[in-house]
C-alpha cells in the first residue's frame, strides 16, 4: 500500500509488519508511548526496537530500565539470540539502571524530579551516539507520585526533554485492563505525541494479540487493531491485513489435479494461481484428492503439504496405498511434508512458519490438510484474518492452493470453515455421502470455478488401489448437496427435464 504522504521523517523500526501499519515507521525525534497490560510483550517492543536499529540500520541505542535490572533483560532477550553485551562492548547498547535495586532510595513522593536521570542518559547518549532510546516501565517510577498534578508535570518535563536530546524514544506504561482507560495514571497519552496500544485479549479461552496506533500527532497511520505474535529469534512479528491489495496478476495457465475427470470437470484444470476449497464430510475423500493434487505437482515442481490432522508416516503409507511414493518425493527434494498439532502454538504462529517454510522452500503448490483443524483453537475473526493473510502469501507468489475443510454431518451441509471463506476462493469442490438402497455411495461435484466453465454434475466416484476414480453424474436423485437425497421416478424425471430444459429456458429468454 502506498503511504500517504506526511511532513514528519519517520523513523524505520525494523519491526517486521509495525513499519507497514505506521506508513514508514515512527515519528522521527519524537517519543511514543507504548501501553499494554502485564504479558502484551512491552519489554520485547522495548527491546526489539533497539536491536533492530543495531543489526538493520547501524544505529545505537539507550535502554532505561526501571523495573529489572540488567542482567535480568540480558538473560531474558537472549531468547530472541540478542547478544546484548557484545553490543555493549562495542557502545552500541547502553543500559541506564534506574531499577528499584540500582535507585531504591532515589524516589521520594512529591518532591522526585527527573534531573540525576536525565544527565545520566544525556551522557549514555553522548557515548553511544545514540539514535534510539528506550525507557521501560516509566509506570514503576509514578506509581511512588501521591498526585496525578505531580505525574502531568514530570512527564511534561521528560518529554520535552528527549526531544532536546534528538533521539526517536519508545517509553512503556502499564495498563491495568485491555479496554478502557489508555494507562495506569489517565494523563500518560495526553502528553505524549504518539500512543501504541498492546492488547492480550482473551477471548472464548483462546489468547489474541493486537496492536493499534491510538494516535501519531500530525501524521498518518493505519486505523484499527493488527494482530501480532511473538516469534523466537525475532520478536514481535505483525500480521498487517492492510499490505494485502488486489493487484495480484492472474495466470491464464492451467494446471493438473492429478485426477484426469475432474480436470475435465473444471474445464481443463485449475488455474495456476487458484485458492481451491475442498469440502466434505469425515471419510469423504479429502485427503486423496490433496494427495492427488500434491503428487501431481512434484512431477514438474515442489510441493508442500501441512497436515494438522495426520501424522507425517500416516500421510506417507496411505499415499502409498494409493500408488504415490511421497517418501521417494521428500528424498528428491521435490516434497515436504510438515505435520503438527494445531493446538502446539497459536494461529499467527502457525501462519509465520508457514510462511518461512514457503520462502525456504519455494514451492508451486501448497496443501493445507485441514483448516477445520486450525478453526477450532481460534475465534472467528482471527481464521479469517488467518486465512486472507495466508491467501495473500499464496496469491503474491503464483502458487497454487488447496485447502479442506470437514462438513458438520455425513450426508451434507456447509462446513463452517466454508462459510467463512468461500467468497476468497477460486474454486470449490464438494464431497459428499449418497444413500442409496441401503447402500452409502461417494459423489463429487464442482460448486464453483472462478473465470471458466465447468460441469454442473455430481458424479459418483470410489477409491481403489490407484486412487480417486469419477464416473457417471447420479440419475434420477435429488437433494444430494442438502443431505436429503431422494429418488424420482423416471417419468417424474423426464416431466421436470421438460421443464427446465436449457435449450427451452434460453429460446424463452430470447424471445421474451
Amino acid at each position: 500500500m502506498t503511504a500517504p504522504t506526511t511532513i514528519f521523517e519517520k523513523l524505520e523500526t525494523g519491526i517486521e509488519g509495525l513499519d507497514q501499519i505506521s506508513y514508514g515507521g515512527l515519528p522521527k525525534g519524537r517519543a511514543t508511548l507504548v501501553a499494554g497490560t502485564a504479558g502484551s510483550a512491552k519489554t520485547v517492543f522495548a527491546a526489539q526496537f533497539i536491536a533492530k536499529g543495531i543489526t538493520q540500520f547501524n544505529q545505537a541505542g539507550v535502554f532505561v530500565t526501571f523495573e529489572e535490572s540488567p542482567a535480568d533483560l540480558r538473560r531474558n532477550m537472549s531468547g530472541f539470540n540478542w547478544d546484548i553485551r557484545d553490543w555493549e562492548q562495542k557502545k552500541l547498547w547502553s543500559f541506564v539502571d534506574a531499577s528499584p535495586v540500582k535507585d531504591q532510595h532515589s524516589v521520594v513522593s512529591g518532591e522526585f524530579d527527573f534531573g540525576g536521570l536525565l544527565a545520566r542518559i544525556k551522557h549514555a547518549i553522548k557515548e553511544t551516539n545514540a539514535t534510539r532510546l528506550s525507557m521501560d516501565s516509566i509506570g514503576a517510577v509514578f506509581s511512588q507520585f501521591d498526585s496525578a498534578a505531580i505525574v502531568w508535570r514530570e512527564l511534561f518535563a521528560l518529554a520535552e526533554s528527549l526531544k532536546d536530546m534528538g533521539v526517536t524514544s519508545v517509553v512503556t506504561a502499564e495498563r491495568t485492563h485491555d479496554f478502557g482507560e489508555i494507562s495506569r495514571f489517565g494523563v500518560e497519552e495526553f502528553v505524549a505525541d504518539n500512543v501504541i496500544l498492546l492488547r492480550n485479549v482473551l477471548e472464548e479461552e483462546k489468547r489474541r494479540r493486537t496492536i493499534e496506533i491510538l494516535k501519531f500527532r500530525g501524521t498518518n497511520h493505519q486505523k484499527g487493531e493488527c494482530p501480532f505474535t511473538v516469534v523466537g529469534n525475532e520478536g514481535l512479528a505483525l500480521l498487517p491485513l492492510s499490505s494485502m491489495e488486489l493487484t495480484q496478476k492472474s495466470s491464464t495457465k492451467r494446471i493438473s489435479s492429478g485426477i484426469k475427470t475432474l480436470d475435465t470437470m473444471c474445464g481443463g484444470g485449475f488455474f495456476q494461481d487458484s485458492i481451491i476449497l475442498i469440502s466434505g464430510a469425515t471419510g469423504t475423500g479429502k485427503s486423496l484428492t490433496t494427495s492427488h493434487f500434491i503428487n501431481d505437482g512434484a512431477e514438474e515442481g515442489r510441493s508442500i503439504m501441512f497436515g494438522f490432522e495426520e501424522s507425517r508416516d500416516q500421510l506417507i503409507r496411505n499415499a502409498s496405498n494409493w500408488g504415490m511414493d511421497f517418501a521417494a518425493r521428500e528424498k528428491a527434494g521435490k516434497l515436504k511434508i510438515i505435520c503438527q498439532y494445531p493446538e502446539i502454538a497459536a494461529l499467527e504462529d502457525h501462519l509465520i512458519r508457514m510462511q518461512e517454510a514457503i520462502d525456504e522452500f519455494k514451492p508451486t503448490r501448497v496443501a493445507i490438510d485441514s483448516l477445520s483443524a486450525l478453526e477450532r483453537i481460534s475465534v472467528v475473526k482471527n481464521f479469517r484474518e488467518f486465512v486472507l493473510s495466508l491467501t495473500e502469501t499464496l496469491k503474491r507468489r503464483e502458487i497454487a492452493g488447496l485447502f479442506t475443510s470437514t462438513t458438520p454431518s455425513l450426508l451434507g451441509g456447509q462446513s463452517v470453515t466454508e462459510a467463512h471463506i468461500s467468497t476468497i476462493t477460486d474454486s470449490i469442490i464438494l464431497l459428499r455421502y449418497v444413500e442409496m438402497f441401503g447402500e452409502m455411495k461417494r459423489g463429487l461435484t464442482v460448486l464453483k470455478m472462478r473465470g471458466s466453465a465447468h460441469d454442473k454434475n455430481i458424479r459418483e466416484f470410489i477409491i481403489d488401489n490407484n486412487g480417486m476414480v469419477i464416473g457417471k453424474p447420479f440419475a434420477n436423485v435429488t437433494g444430494i448437496l442438502s443431505g436429503s437425497p431422494t429418488h424420482i421416478r423416471e417419468q417424474e424425471l423426464n416431466r421436470l427435464e421438460t421443464i427446465f430444459d436449457d435449450g427451452n429456458s434460453r429460446r424463452k429468454l430470447e424471445s421474451s
